[in-house]
């Protein structure tokens, strides 16, 4: 299923405004890369799907330590969409439970590098960035690549898509 989360407008990473580079980390306010409901939007799918299959356990990959802000990476915001699971489909109606696992909620940038590092994870051919180059490569500055920049740092390694 395509998504097109452009149809919202109103973020740089779905319009061709610009997305903004050398912010400081922890900056106040929501920056222009968030884009309005987008892990509304992925839950909600994840949820009609899951409740087709019989799933009762749905899993995110948001973050609300090393994140730029976004008001749907927060805990209190998985709470509500895990409570509102129950209210708007018709296994939660007749009792069933669903559950939203975020497993890297709670972590710092470094936490999940060394996560993905224990389970062999090759970050040379990753990155995060907001916005790549026309050959695919991370800017290095805007907050994403800042975020994974400070994560490396943290753990006393170099990033290596850094050195491709």
């Amino acid at each position: 299923m395509d998504v097109d989360l452009s149809a919202f407008g109103a973020s740089s990473l779905t319009t061709d405004a610009p997305v903004p580079k050398d912010r400081p980390l922890g900056a106040e306010g929501i920056p222009s890369t968030y884009v309005p409901a987008r892990n509304t939007v992925f839950l909600s799918l994840a949820l009609a799907w899951a409740e087709a299959l019989g799933a009762r356990d749905i899993v995110i990959g948001v973050n609300a330590i090393d994140y730029s802000g976004y008001p749907d990476c927060r805990p209190e915001f998985i709470a509500a969409f895990e409570r509102l699971a129950t209210l708007a489909t018709a296994e939660g109606v007749g009792g069933a439970t669903f559950t939203i696992h975020a497993p890297l909620l709670s972590l710092t940038k470094a936490d999940i590098i060394r996560k993905g590092l224990e389970l062999g994870l090759d970050y040379g051919i990753t990155h995060s960035c907001y916005d790549p180059d026309a050959m695919g490569r991370p800017c290095g500055r805007c907050d994403s690549c800042a975020l994974r920049a400070q994560g490396f740092a943290a753990l006393g390694i170099a990033d290596p898509v850094l050195r491709r």
